[in-house]
């Protein structure tokens, strides 16, 4: 069942299921909370109450919002966390990969862990020489840039499939039919266009200030980055040291909590054990 929250310019929409201590997911810009179906469910049977969030312009959550930053998403999930209880683990996708860690960062009493899914956390540079020698790479760059710049539904579709390669998950002509009439709402591309021209300079500026455990989950062939392992440590060695750890789900691509739910659940599940474990 749907739940709605009213922050600040606007209403949230969320699901929770399982008991348990909390976890909220975070989905990825131009997607929704669906993204988490085939995760959601193990991390509730393991013993978690799971929220799952629609991001701002997002979903059933509203579209017309002053502002969609990362900081923006942080202060959402934290809203979320109070409302239902914390402190939570907080699970974020792409551009709520820095989402969640601007939240443990400003609010660290509400946050247990984090857990950043191809996380888009630290400045980006276009590397020139991938353009040239990654053909995976360029396609996703191409694809990414003229879905943002032209607002484009079938642009954003076209980088989806790419960015699943090989494995096609359970439902995932179905959840892209329903995103495709979800994104065409009015205002709804308007909003992926302003998340994806948002640097995420916020969210690389708060790395150093996080105190909780952190794991980052990369896919082996997202096509986001020359090299997804190098990116995660990347940003692992920008937290304290000792907090946060990588983990690279092989054949994944920029989504692998909806290509490999069950091997991206395990990892979550082993470092929330670990976490628990002290």
């Amino acid at each position: 069942m749907t739940e709605f929250l009213e922050v600040e310019g606007g209403r949230l929409a969320y699901d929770v299921i399982g008991e348990g201590p909390l976890v909220v997911l975070a989905h990825g810009m131009g997607d929704n909370r669906a993204a988490y179906r085939g995760m959601s469910a193990a991390l509730a049977a393991a013993g978690h109450r799971v929220a799952s969030v629609d991001l701002r312009g997002h979903g059933e959550s509203s579209a017309d919002w002053p502002s969609c930053t990362r900081a923006d998403s942080a202060a959402d999930l934290l809203a979320v966390v109070r409302r239902l209880g914390g402190p939570a683990v907080l699970v974020g996708h792409s551009f709520a990969g820095g989402s969640v860690t601007i939240a443990a960062a400003e609010e660290p009493e509400s946050v247990r862990a984090i857990v950043g899914i191809s996380p888009f956390t630290r400045a980006q540079r276009v590397d020139l020489g991938g353009l040239l020698t990654n053909a995976r790479y360029r396609k996703g760059m191409a694809l990414l840039l003229g879905a943002g710049l032209f607002r484009s539904v079938g642009l954003w579709l076209r980088y989806l499939d790419h960015a699943h390669p090989g494995v096609e998950p359970a439902g995932h002509a179905e959840h892209l039919a329903a995103l495709a009439a979800d994104l065409r709402r009015p205002g709804r591309m308007a909003v992926v266009g302003r998340m994806g021209m948002s640097p995420p300079t916020d969210a690389g500026a708060r790395l150093g200030d996080i105190r909780c455990p952190a794991l980052v989950v990369e896919g082996s062939l997202d096509p986001d980055w020359t090299d997804p392992r190098a990116e995660g440590e990347g940003v692992v060695a920008a937290m304290p040291p000792g907090l946060g750890r990588v983990e690279v789900i092989e054949g994944a691509g920029h989504y692998p909590h909806a290509q490999f739910p069950a091997e991206v659940a395990g990892a979550v599940l082993a470092f929330l054990g670990a976490v628990a474990r002290g």
